[in-house]
């Protein structure tokens, strides 16, 4: 197997001196996620300076170390080490032969990315590389793309973004073939002032666009047209993707399959095709026409696609679910803990309405960087609560407070300050036959709520 660096590609694609001759098989940032053979990139971040880790990194497995100062071990010594990472990246992608996607979107993201590389890897196993986890930033893009193969024939990156032009920066690094929007949400609105100007910052992922490239848009957005018109700006090809009639690509059917997913028929272009989709939820069938677009667009292979989708399990975090036995029988956990955005709460709660329990039992997290409209998104997830037939609500965060109000009378809730309080109130909340919900932003920590949810641990 060829190695994914030598220490003279290292040195002549970030500019710097290696002191030895050295290979790599990966690259890591965090020193506690280096395993055997990886460069380990010693980066001065906000709250630590990777040097100080480098050699714990040697001691995981390490082959090799990018950073600023000489070292006793293998290295490739650099004026600045996050610089080095970018010019890494941007070399990968440089020696690349393989076709490129970029996924953006306000929410799906990471589902879309993953559903993508499943499709594609089924159809050349082995050939198809992603960023993992939710490497979106300026620094997960860039670790990403170095780690990318050059015998790679598919390469499939999310994008995130908080502020205009951070998405016009990343991608020109991805520089992508095919660009995806999957749907435009009221997310990050602390740092916008609307959702037109949100859907504009999307739409800067199409100004990377390579000649010839692709751009895939949600047709069921309300900026659909705004959408459109930036990507007919740098696209050669703008394909549409939703459930309304319209729509390029397009679900024209679908329907439960008894087992929490959706049996779906699908119109791409001018191919049908049918298949299963194992994650529930309209927004999965949405995102799998994105899916199928871009596998078009890279000359993919749709039926490998579809055998793809009823292939995957539940993301950590985004849906995973967890029937775990407790005393007198089991649960279900649904983990939708990782994010939340006032699109994402309503249509998962909407969904979880129809799952089969005993009690349906919710534990949410406030929803972050809304602004000044907070404390109304906050408050509109009543409706869809009742209306799933919610019996109890475990509100966390102080930003719940106007939901907490609104269901007075029509949902029992309790609303405590952090999940560690939740956590406590897990032993008198949860009873066998229950289905339970937690889903909120990140930075709530819902996470820690599931690990003991699903470990029994309350």
């Amino acid at each position: 197997m060829n190695p994914l660096w030598t220490a003279r590609a290292i040195a002549s694609a970030t500019g710097g001196a290696a002191s030895a001759d050295f290979t790599v098989n990966g690259v890591a940032f965090d020193s506690r996620e280096v395993t055997k053979g990886d460069l380990f990139v010693a980066m001065k971040g906000e709250a630590a300076d990777g040097h100080q880790f480098i050699d714990k990194a040697i001691a995981a497995g390490a082959a090799g170390i990018l950073c600023e100062r000489p070292i006793d071990h293998p290295h490739v010594r650099v004026a600045d080490s996050a610089a080095a990472l970018n010019a890494l990246g941007t070399a990968s992608r440089a020696r690349s032969h393989g076709r490129i996607i970029g996924v953006t979107g306000s929410a799906g993201k990471t589902g879309t990315k993953e559903a993508l590389f499943a499709a594609l890897d089924r159809f050349r196993p082995g050939k198809a590389h992603r960023s993992v986890k939710s490497y979106n930033n300026h620094v997960g893009v860039p670790l990403s793309l170095s780690r990318m193969p050059s015998t790679a024939d598919f390469g499939v990156f999310e994008m995130g973004m908080n502020h205009a032009g951070e998405l016009a920066a990343l991608t020109q690094l991805v520089r992508p073939h095919v660009a995806i929007v999957t749907t435009i949400a009221p997310a990050h609105m602390e740092f916008f002032g609307s959702e037109e100007a949100i859907a504009d910052a999307k739409g800067e992922i199409f100004e990377g666009l390579e000649p010839g490239g692709t751009a895939i848009v949600p047709f069921d957005s309300p900026h659909y047209a705004r959408l459109r018109a930036k990507a007919e700006q740098h696209a050669a090809h703008v394909v549409s993707f939703g459930l309304g009639e319209g729509a390029d690509v397009r679900a024209i059917d679908w329907l439960s399959d008894g087992q929490g997913g959706s049996l779906v028929t699908a119109q791409v272009q001018e191919a049908l095709l049918c298949f299963t989709i194992a994650q529930a939820g309209g927004h999965w069938v949405s995102n799998a026409m994105a899916v199928l677009a871009a596998v078009r667009a890279v000359g993919g292979d749709l039926p490998a696609a579809g055998l793809a989708f009823a292939e995957m399990a539940g993301l950590t975090g985004r849906g995973a679910r967890h029937r775990v036995a407790v005393p007198g029988g089991h649960i279900l956990v649904i983990d939708e803990s990782y994010n939340a955005n006032p699109a994402s709460m309503a249509a998962t709660i909407g969904q979880f309405g129809v799952e089969s329990a005993d009690r349906r039992v919710v534990i949410l997290g406030a929803m972050k960087e809304l602004g000044p409209g907070g404390e109304a998104y906050h408050q509109g997830l009543a409706a869809p609560l009742v209306a799933a037939g919610v019996q109890f609500a475990l509100l966390v965060g102080e930003e719940m407070a106007p939901l907490a109000k609104a269901l007075e009378g029509q949902v029992d809730f309790e609303h405590v300050p952090a999940h560690s309080a939740a956590v406590e109130r897990l032993k008198d909340l949860i009873r066998p036959g229950d289905a339970v919900l937690v889903k909120g932003s990140n930075s709530v920590g819902l996470s820690h709520v599931v690990t003991v949810l699903t470990n029994g641990d309350y």
